[in-house]
């Protein structure tokens, strides 16, 4: 037999072409071999199609570059070319909107990242930034391709700009399914919502290997850089589950609540709450006695269509809440001191979370409301060394920045810095209410009584009684329910029943805010 009778003979015609393609199409369809996805299966994880199809509504999804193949040389990759290069690309939509996707094929090359493969990457990106929706990462690989060499960080680099041109753009979500360890991570780090899975995802710049060498130090990958870890230590992760369908399944419902880009407002849906619905209830929900704990949630949920929402970094920084929800259909976002841990106080960890959302929900045009019950900032060496001012600053400069509708509610304690950094009328609240329990002060009454009256109390007879007097009189003087809206610091103070419906008519006469901010390159917020 020679050479050519070993050659199969081309297609000749058109149906033959066509046949040759759905050849390609099937093998890059089924990907490397049964045998790996039987691996990735045994690993509890899913396939990067079998991920895109939970994410996408069905048969929606369009792939971009599925017979894209790599071209490097030596190592052996020149033998091993699979279609995809180890990513899938392309885009379909959730709910009936357009959204853009890229998953990691861990089946191939380990989702590991070449020339090739970070070509489709950028491509992907740039079209969901010219088209104005939102992108979402399925995350599973194994870093740079360390056969391609600085080809492979190249890519990466490219993918940091693109994600760095879209912030502010279009939403950017990175779903961690599998490993993500050196440079990959600062990808995810760079987007507005990351979400983790128990277990089978880890993200750390370097791995317990790297870090027993170095320091003697023993841990485990999930110990290193588990689900669990940066959802309650670190604050890399906003949202931990425990398998890929609840997931990716939420991240589903968090897209249901965003725009399609910053041009857009949030989708509006009919809500069956009505919208005067007098919720009773907050009348005995918040005690009077400012240093009784409640649970801020229950509030939360008293107020918003159908006691729903979504809380974003719930298990980090637990004094403060950040969540999303809708009223009257419309979505807002709430930033809420938590009585229930720390008292509710601002610490570098919550000003840090309720910063970073505050700017997102400005840059995609979903109003704020803020619900105050803070006694200050966290006094401590610890929280002086670590930067408060700063970190506290972060806040501050987020809602100053602010130009989306802004309302506050105080609900009973508001003193000193942490009243005006969690958005009073001073930097710009466009409304601001309080319930009749308010207490706006410099400091609490006993602190104040101490440092006004320390004489008097000093030199009586007993002492006790004297400051029991002091405090009492400086309540009556400077902390009654009505001396901030008598000084026009707040606009109402309002029966508590009545808040949502105060809420929904406030935010239906904002919809229409337009502010400029001063024109400038960009600022520098305090880091």
């Amino acid at each position: 037999m020679t050479l050519v009778d070993e050659i199969p003979s081309e297609p000749t015609d058109a149906r033959g072409r066509v046949a040759e393609l759905h050849v390609l199409r099937e093998q890059a369809l089924a990907g490397p071999s049964e045998r790996a996805t039987e691996a990735q299966h045994a690993k509890g994880k899913l396939t990067a199609r079998e991920r895109i199809e939970l994410l996408l509504d069905p048969g929606s999804f369009n792939e971009v570059e599925q017979l894209r193949r790599h071209r490097a040389q030596g190592f052996g990759l020149e033998a091993k070319k699979p279609y995809t290069d180890g990513v899938i690309t392309g885009w379909g939509t959730v709910e009936d909107r357009t959204v853009f996707v890229y998953a990691h094929d861990f089946r191939i090359f380990g989702g590991a990242l070449g020339e090739a493969h970070a070509t489709k990457i950028h491509k992907i990106m740039d079209m969901a930034i010219a088209a104005g929706a939102p992108l979402v990462s399925l995350n599973d690989g194994a870093g740079a391709r360390i056969q391609e060499g600085v080809s492979a960080l190249a890519g990466y680099g490219g993918i940091f700009q693109r994600n760095t041109k879209a912030s502010g753009v279009i939403p950017q979500i990175s779903v961690m399914l599998g490993p993500c360890a050196g440079g990959a991570a600062y990808s995810p780090a760079l987007t507005d919502f990351v979400f983790m899975v128990r277990e089978t995802s880890q993200m750390f710049i370097t791995g317990p290997d790297v870090v027993k060498a170095v320091t003697g130090e023993e841990i485990t990958q999930n110990g290193l850089g588990g689900a669990d870890v940066h959802a309650e230590t670190s604050g890399v992760a906003h949202f931990a589950y425990d398998d890929e369908e609840t997931c990716i399944a939420e991240v589903r419902y968090l897209l249901s609540m965003l725009p399609q880009n910053n041009r857009e407002n949030p989708p509006t849906v009919a809500s069956e709450d009505p919208a005067d619905r007098r919720s009773d209830v907050l009348l005995d929900l918040v005690p009077a006695d400012g240093n009784r704990p409640y649970d801020m949630h229950k509030v939360i949920e008293e107020l918003v269509d159908d006691g729903d929402f979504l809380e974003i970094h719930e298990r980090w920084a637990r004094n403060i809440i950040c969540a999303m929800a809708r009223l009257d259909g419309q979505v807002v976002g709430i930033v809420a001191n938590q009585p229930q841990s720390l008292a509710g106080v601002l610490d570098i960890e919550a000003s840090e979370k309720a910063a970073r959302f505050v700017q997102m929900c400005d840059a995609f045009n979903i109003p704020i409301i803020t619900l105050l019950d803070v006694p200050g900032f966290l006094p401590g060496v610890d929280q002086e060394h670590g930067g408060i001012i700063r970190h506290g600053a972060k806040l501050l400069y987020a809602y100053c920045n602010a130009t989306v509708p802004r309302i506050s509610l105080i609900l009973r304690k508001a003193y000193g810095g942490a009243y005006i950094v969690m958005d009073s009328q001073s930097i710009g609240a466009d409304l601001t209410y309080a319930w009749p329990t308010n207490e706006i002060a410099v400091m609490g009454a006993e602190g104040a009584a101490n440092v006004i009256f320390r004489k008097q109390i000093a030199e009586a007879e007993d002492s006790e009684a004297m400051r029991a007097r002091m405090v009492k009189e400086y309540k009556a003087e400077l902390m009654h329910p009505y001396y901030a809206a008598e000084r026009g610091l707040v606009d109402d103070v309002i029966d508590p029943a009545d808040t949502r419906r105060i809420l929904v008519r406030s935010l239906a006469m904002l919809r229409t805010k337009h502010a400029d901010l001063p024109s400038r390159k960009h600022g520098n917020p305090p880091q």
